[in-house]
């Protein structure tokens, strides 16, 4: 596996949730950004996705990321296609679209937030195939919205990327398998953890879209605590600070999570050539975000050569 990934260069980057988190702001709310960048150069990354104390114009940006030595890779975009008129939707698009641009990301990560609860510490997360609910009228201007809408970004040279996740529409095998099958532009965001949270083998989406893939989260789960929030009925947000996310490398519990060697060789195998983003929503008082960066890219060098 590592003489693969060696012949294949992939970069490697590492998410700013790991510091600060974007859907609950007191976690790591104090953080400095200059901080979280000044770490994760220290860790050995060589870019990082879009977080919400980013500084919005991009001539700033660059002029900061350049002094750490990061690369912007992409960033996440909410969309409304059940509930909102598609030219509403395009035009927000495209103006995060153009930002995007004008950094020379890599990947448009796209998820359908109509309904969604992962923000709402009050809703506790669901199981099963019907997560969030939407008419087929609503899903049908979902799967045709991500498509025209991965074809404009496609049109500007960034790949669209669906990202699945707990709390949204697209949460179980079920939507993902949907979502799938009824879109052809639209290229999928390989997140080992929000996977393994949803009771879905990673293994398995390898497999069945590996040639849809175009984006890598390297996430982890405590799987004990997963067994809690199933138990209890927990928010995605109380699940969050209870520990449910960690990084690969990170079994100092004695669970190993997600079995990651398997899915790297396969990618690799596969002439994957795109971003591999760890991330690991936690709470930053618990969970020292520089230490846990550096022991999955020490994990990650020792794994892949990378």
């Amino acid at each position: 596996m590592r003489e693969r990934f060696q012949e294949l260069n992939n970069p490697l980057g590492v998410h700013p949730i790991n510091w600060s988190n974007d859907d609950f702001r007191d976690l790591g709310g104090d953080t400095p950004l200059e901080t979280c960048f000044q770490q994760m150069h220290a860790a050995g990354y060589a870019g990082t996705e879009v977080g919400n104390k980013y500084p919005q114009d991009p001539d700033t940006l660059r002029t900061l990321m350049i002094s750490h030595q990061l690369r912007l890779i992409g960033g996440w975009h909410s969309t409304y296609l059940a509930d909102k008129e598609y030219a509403e939707e395009e035009r927000r698009f495209l103006d995060y679209l153009n930002f995007l641009k004008a950094m020379d990301a890599s990947v448009v990560i796209l998820a359908e937030c109509s309904n969604a609860i992962h923000g709402d510490e009050s809703r506790p997360l669901k199981f099963g195939p019907e997560m969030i609910e939407l008419s087929e009228e609503q899903w049908r201007r979902v799967y045709e919205g991500l498509d025209r809408l991965s074809e404009l970004a496609d049109s500007e040279g960034l790949p669209a990327v669906y990202h699945h996740h707990m709390g949204t529409a697209v949460q179980s095998e079920s939507a993902l398998d949907a979502l799938m099958a009824n879109t052809r532009k639209l290229n999928l965001l390989f997140d080992t953890g929000h996977l393994a949270f949803a009771g879905i083998d990673p293994t398995t989406i390898l497999e069945r879209y590996i040639d849809r893939i175009a984006h890598v989260h390297l996430k982890n789960i405590r799987p004990n605590v997963v067994e809690r929030v199933k138990e209890e009925g927990l928010s995605f947000g109380h699940a969050v600070r209870a520990g449910v996310y960690t990084v690969p490398g990170d079994e100092a519990e004695g669970e190993p999570g997600v079995d990651y060697p398997p899915l790297l060789d396969r990618l690799a195998e596969r002439g994957y050539k795109g971003w591999y983003v760890v991330e690991a929503e936690q709470d930053p008082e618990k969970a020292n975000p520089q230490e846990y960066a550096l022991k999955a890219r020490n994990y990650l060098r020792e794994t892949t050569g990378l």
